[in-house]
């Protein structure tokens, strides 16, 4: 019987199938500016005495210094600290190096902030278990972003898109006394949307966002666009399209479905956006 998932990419370390892809292959650093090319790092070894380790490839960089991006590599005693790739970061900055910089706050997956690329994968590093990560495990920042510092990107155009389309409950009727009440079958449309977190790991992987990042809005902020509109208590539905039906906003979204594969909290911004497109198509019909 054929094979039908021939084109299907189930592993970074699969062999490419065609010959051609094997005899010409692209050099690391090609065509990359000089200070985007990476160099190696500092290596640090264990403590002595540990039994357990593992090695950490860990992104770094400084913008405020003339230095080049470097991977340095860490070995964790990985009985000296929690289960989890954020538990491996903070043992690092606690007792090796104190100047290795990230973001962290719930250590719950809630809050987003310690968003970034896991071997490879867009994820939070709260929830992923260092069992799960590769030999060594490499740790870069979210991809397609101005880096702050080390694991720091720069969130400032992202959490801009997400305030373009405005994120607040709009209503044209007097406000009741109490709350706003809602149908439990109406409330349901809501599952699956409200509960992003705004880690932006679906936008950092979106390559319609690398390519026209600066005016296609992403994935994070139109499944926020979605929650809204398919929100019974909302009345602005008709702006809020307005504001969508754009070549650029909205229709840069090629349906890659990088987003939906990256979500750490399992949602499915792509379905969002088809959501989108259809209610402005219903619109217009």
């Amino acid at each position: 019987m054929p094979r039908t998932d021939a084109f299907i990419v189930r592993s970074s370390d699969q062999v490419p199938k065609h010959p051609l892809l094997k005899r010409f292959p692209v050099p690391r650093n090609f065509g990359v500016t000089p200070g985007s090319r990476i160099e190696r790092g500092r290596t640090w070894a264990a403590p002595a005495g540990a039994v357990r380790t593992k090695a950490f490839e860990i992104y770094r960089y400084d913008p405020d210094g003339d230095d080049n991006p470097r991977l340095d590599t860490f070995e964790v005693d990985l009985d000296a600290c929690g289960p989890m790739v954020l538990d491996a970061l903070i043992w690092i900055k606690n007792n090796v190096d104190p100047t290795l910089t990230f973001r962290r706050s719930c250590r719950e997956g809630i809050c987003g902030s310690c968003a970034m690329n896991i071997d490879g994968a867009n994820w939070l590093a709260c929830t992923r278990y260092i069992e799960e990560t590769g030999t060594p495990a490499q740790i870069y920042p979210l991809a397609n972003m101005r880096i702050i510092k080390d694991l720091v990107p720069d969130l400032t155009h992202v959490l801009a898109q997400y305030e373009m389309i405005e994120p607040w409950l709009q209503a044209t009727t007097p406000a009741p006394d109490r709350e706003r009440l809602q149908a439990p079958e109406d409330r349901a449309k809501l599952d699956g949307y409200y509960e992003c977190i705004l880690c932006f790991c679906c936008t950092s992987g979106c390559p319609s966002h690398w390519w026209n990042g600066d005016r296609f809005l992403g994935p994070a902020a139109l499944l926020q666009a979605w929650r809204w509109l398919t929100d019974s208590r909302d009345e602005a539905a008709g702006e809020r399209l307005d504001l969508l039906e754009d070549p650029f906003r909205l229709y840069r979204c090629h349906t890659i479905l990088n987003c939906t594969r990256t979500c750490p909290k399992g949602l499915n911004p792509g379905k969002a956006i088809a959501q989108i497109k259809k209610m402005i198509v219903d619109r217009q019909s």
